[in-house]
Parts: structure tokens; sequence; C-alpha cells
């Protein structure tokens, strides 16, 4: 059994070490999923994955920059042909990797009520949760050829013994934590105070947390922590800090942030000398109509162009990329568990 819940706050003696020659890098990965409308209550029926033929053009605009994208990949989307015809020779090359994405309320066996609540599939059953994970984690390896190496919640929706799950269907690394953030409202685990550098959730698997990246920006970033909780509760407040370069929550995405804002992020984590940087993005954003964020042709460029500027800011800052696969040969695995 895992020696830690995901949603646990890690000690000192369980915060991950690099070989010295690995610096600072960035990984790159896309919640790779069907297309719904993210304002309308969920329902199984959303199953519609028709921005998955824009994923070949993003593959090679991912070739052509260095980078080894990771889908983290859902049911429906593992569950159709061209997903596996159009990515499966990039991860055989070793030019993409696939990983886990876990929508409860679209991924087999259907044997819940589909609610928010539900959604965190940590909150489901034990049991339904593991037969979930299993049933798409078969279907990923079947679907693309590979084993899936990483896993990442819906909805960042870890729970008690999702971490078990991870560690018997073969995972090594574990990024559902969305550090900075607080989805208890809706019934979902606080990563509000957890770190944003990787530590291992259980050393003895072992199994490794890479938390995404979201920093905060402006004179006040000291009391991010503490005060941006307390302004969610008054919108026009957190709107007015921003504003006045206060304060900013920046996480690492083209979805809602500006260029220039994930600059200011990337100095940030840069100075806090994480040795992993996380960006992340959905994949219906790669073809308009589908996020909030890409409704025509033109946000679609500006969505290109965004990652053109933060992924030349990171090559003039030193900062190459990494992949599943470098984390993992990088990460210091002698280190001997903490006493107990």
């Amino acid at each position: 059994m895992a020696e830690l819940r995901i949603s646990d706050l890690p000690d000192a003696s369980r915060m991950a070490h690099f070989a010295a020659d690995f610096g600072q890098r960035f990984i790159l990965t896309v919640d790779t999923e069907e297309e719904f409308d993210w304002l309308e209550p969920l329902a199984r029926e959303n199953q519609k994955v028709e921005a998955l033929p824009a994923l070949a053009k993003f593959q090679a605009f991912c070739e052509e920059h260095g980078v080894v994208p990771v889908y983290l990949t859902d049911y429906p989307v593992a569950n159709t042909p061209l997903a596996g015809e159009t990515l499966r020779a990039a991860i055989a090359a070793g030019k993409a990797e696939i990983g886990v994405q876990l929508h409860p309320w679209v991924n087999p066996p259907f044997d819940e009520e589909v609610s928010d609540f539900n959604s965190f599939a940590g909150n489901l059953p034990p049991e339904l949760e593991r037969a979930k994970f299993m049933a798409l984690r078969d279907r990923i390896e079947q679907t693309f050829g590979a084993a899936p190496r990483i896993f990442r919640c819906g909805r960042y929706g870890a729970g008690a013994h999702t971490a078990d799950f991870l560690i018997e269907g073969g995972i090594a690394i574990d990024t559902s934590v969305r550090a900075s953030f607080d989805y208890s409202t809706g019934g979902g685990p606080n990563y509000r105070d957890h770190p944003l550098a990787p530590y291992w959730l259980d050393r003895k698997a072992p199994l490794l947390e890479l938390p995404l990246t979201t920093t905060y920006w402006g004179p006040l970033r000291q009391l991010g922590p503490w005060l941006y909780p307390r302004l969610w509760r008054v919108p026009q407040l957190r709107g007015l800090h921003s504003h006045l370069g206060l304060l900013e929550r920046i996480p690492l995405t083209p979805e809602g942030v500006s260029a220039e804002e994930a600059i200011r992020g990337i100095d940030m984590a840069l100075d806090l000398g994480l040795p992993v940087l996380v960006l992340s993005f959905h994949s219906p954003s790669l073809a308009p109509g589908n996020t909030p964020y890409v409704r025509s042709e033109a946000d679609l460029e500006a969505f290109y162009q965004w990652w053109r500027e933060v992924l030349g800011y990171l090559a003039a800052r030193g900062v190459a990329p990494t992949s599943v696969a470098g984390v993992l040969d990088a990460v210091e695995l002698a280190s001997p568990p903490a006493a107990v």
C-alpha cells in the first residue's frame, strides 16, 4: 500500500533529488480528452472527440521545437482508433509519451451516478475507482502500443486509495497535484499548501509526485499562499490586486494566461530553484470552438504563438525540455527511505 495519500502534504524527507547535471527543465503535458461544454453539467453522453485530428499538427510543432509532449489520455480518446493512428508512431519513436487521465463520468464501468462529487474519482468506492483506472490503463496500452508510466486524475480528484491503484498498474509518476489550488468546495482535494517541487509519494515502490507548476508574482507574492485564498472570496479584490501588479497566481498554461504572465511565472519558478516546470493544457483547445480559450482560427494562431514565445523564453533561460523517461532517469531512486 502507498505510504501517503496524494492529497497529503509531504515532509522534507520526501522531497526528490535529481542528478547534478539535470539542472532545471520543463515537461509539457496535454490533458487529452473529449470535448464538452465546461459550463454545463457533466454527462456520460459527452464523448465527442472531433478535435483529435488537431493532435497531428501539435505533435509536428513539438517535434520542430525538440519537445516530447506527454498525452494524458482519457477513455473516449483511448477508445477511438484515430487516436492510436495519430500518435502511435511518435510514441514508438520516443517523440511523444502516453499517460493516463481518468474522467470517471465517461469511463467504464458505469456503476455510479454522474454528479459533481463523483467527478472526483477519489470520491468513488475504491473498487469502482480501481476498475475504472485499470480499464483505462489497459485500453491505452492496446490503442497506443505502450504502457503508460504517468497519471493525472481528471479534475485533479485523487483520493485516499488512488496511489495504491497507480502502483498496482505500473505507474511511476503521478501529476494530479495542482499546487496552490483548492477544489474542496466541490468535494475535491485541497492542494493549496502543496510544494511545487517533485516529491515521493511512495519511495519503496517508488511513486513520484510531479505537481503542476503555479507561482505567485508581485510584491505580495510571499503572502500568496495565505492571501490569495482570502481574495478568492472577493473576486473584485483579486482582480484589483492583479491589475495593480500586487499579486498574481500564474499557472503555466496558455489557457487564460498570457505569454507575458507565463514568462513572469517561469521566472518565479526558476528563482525558486524548481528542477522541473510542468506546463499543461487541454487538447480540445487545439481546435476552435471547444474551450473558452480558442473560439476562432485567430485564437488558435494566438495559442500557437503563445507556445512559440514561451518555448523561446525557456530556451533563452537555458531550460531544456524533458520527458517522463528523462525525469525517471535523472531522479535519485537510490535515496534511502526515511526512518520509521
